[in-house]
């Protein structure tokens, strides 16, 4: 009995013993990377904001559903604009800050050691500043005021809210800066730019289409900032489709179209095609119909009801090309640079050029790149409710809705246009209003717990939380 007491006493003094050794190292993963290139950071940032604008999740990017390009089937919460059940806004939020914006952060905080040559240099900075004011604009154009200033120290967890239209006029300034600082001669990225593939020259056009497009936004709101930001920009955007800033993803996973992997891979039979397109773009002859849409079960083109239940089986679909594991994702595109002219005509802004010719090439170049004819862009200009001198409505109309229907597959893009110039007319979901449709997000639910005295400061400023509370720029 003895022996054995003493054994365990041993035992327990082995144990007790060997527990205040440092095993802190056992936290040390020897396959790990304790040091990452800037440019790896700068690659990944551009596939998590790509992954961002194509993803279909409904827990991080519901853009289409918002803008009526599709609709949903048997689950279809947020057709009808529930945003808190799955902390949409909270998904947004993460996503941009934490693997977007603060990767780009850390590429330009790494360039300063990471790159000797000083051309170089500059050229990646000013391209990885470009990508977070890319970054930005999709925040505010969301939220309206959220954190900016203070937003990249995450040691501060409590950032303030900076006023969208302040942010926006930054967002211009920094966009000035980067276009000067570049130097087309030199290098960049190389094949870690997953979009241009580092040629600067494409980058200076981006940023300058970039512009162009803030200022388009705050059009309505301050004339004159954007007679600047648009007359300096028009001249040196894209100039065909060449330009096109487009992020190619693979044939096999892992680095799949996130569209594929969520409705083919998955197996999933979530969407088809909402009324309010289909409906609008039959009506028109609009030769594109089979290029966005699969046949329906009547091999005709039809589109379920928006916001309420739908057969999968009974409605067209996002046709193959868009549901294919290697369909692209646009960031910016000429055809949307020409519709954004064809607005800045209208307005009396100096854009080279009438109006009609910019809708025109647009129309045109959209039809173009989803695999359309000349001859099919000749029969539809000339189609009495397309064409600009016979298309019923206003300029606001006219654009508007064929810019809806070109931004197809690019949510975000058709909401905010939608928002904007308040065409087309959207169908609100059955027992809801067209006030109901959201014209912003709210804020994400942690914000209101963790940094109370902020979101509350910042849903005073722009007039409530609200998806109903208009944006500084949406004017009518």
């Amino acid at each position: 009995m003895k022996k054995i007491l003493i054994i365990c006493a041993v035992t327990f003094l082995t144990a007790v013993t060997s527990c205040t050794k440092d095993i802190t190292s056992l936290n040390n993963n020897p396959k790990a990377a304790t040091a990452v290139p800037s440019a790896t950071l700068f690659s990944n940032a551009q596939r998590n904001l790509a992954d961002f604008i194509s993803t279909p999740s409904v827990n991080l990017n519901i853009f289409r559903l918002l803008s009526q390009q599709w609709t949903e089937t048997t689950y279809f919460d947020e057709s009808r604009y529930d945003l808190v059940g799955r902390n949409i806004p909270g998904g947004v939020f993460t996503t941009l800050y934490r693997d977007v914006l603060k990767d780009f952060e850390e590429t330009k905080s790494l360039i300063k050691t990471d790159i000797n040559t000083a051309d170089v240099k500059a050229n990646q900075t000013a391209i990885a500043d470009i990508m977070q004011v890319y970054a930005y604009s999709i925040l505010v154009n969301t939220f309206g005021n959220v954190p900016y200033s203070e937003a990249l120290d995450f040691n501060n967890v409590q950032p303030k809210y900076d006023d969208a239209k302040t942010i926006t006029l930054d967002l211009i300034a920094r966009l000035n800066a980067d276009i000067s600082a570049m130097k087309p001669s030199a290098d960049s990225y190389g094949g870690a730019d997953l979009i241009y593939g580092g040629d600067v020259a494409s980058w200076v056009k981006f940023a300058n289409s970039l512009k162009l497009r803030l200022g388009i936004e705050i059009s309505d709101d301050d004339a004159a900032a954007a007679k600047t930001a648009i007359e300096s920009a028009s001249a040196n955007c894209f100039s065909s489709a060449a330009d096109d800033a487009v992020f190619r993803y693979l044939a096999s996973p892992p680095n799949t179209n996130p569209i594929w992997v969520n409705l083919v891979q998955s197996g999933r039979k979530d969407y088809v095609i909402a009324n309010t397109l289909a409906d609008k773009m039959n009506s028109l002859s609009d030769p594109r119909i089979p290029l966005y849409f699969t046949t329906d079960a009547n091999g005709g083109y039809s589109g379920g009801i928006y916001g309420t239940s739908n057969s999968y089986a009974t409605f067209s679909k996002p046709s193959s090309t868009v549901t294919a594991p290697d369909f692209e994702t646009l960031f910016l595109s000429y055809s949307e640079i020409e519709f954004y002219k064809a607005e800045a005509a209208e307005k009396g802004f100096d854009v080279g050029g009438i109006a009609e010719v910019h809708y025109n090439n647009g129309i045109t170049a959209s039809i173009k790149y989803w695999g359309g004819s000349d001859a099919d862009v000749i029969t539809y200009l000339a189609n009495p409710a397309v064409n600009y001198a016979t298309a019923p409505g206003t300029y606001k109309e006219k654009i508007g809705t064929q810019a809806w229907i070109a931004f197809f597959n690019r949510g975000f893009e058709a909401w905010t246009e939608w928002r904007r110039l308040d065409y087309p007319i959207l169908n609100p979901p059955p027992g809801l209003t067209y006030a109901d449709i959201p014209v912003r997000y709210t804020y994400p639910i942690p914000e209101q717990q963790l940094n109370g005295v902020n979101y509350t400061a910042a849903a005073t400023a722009i007039g409530s939380d609200k998806v109903s509370t208009k944006l500084f720029w949406d004017k009518f």
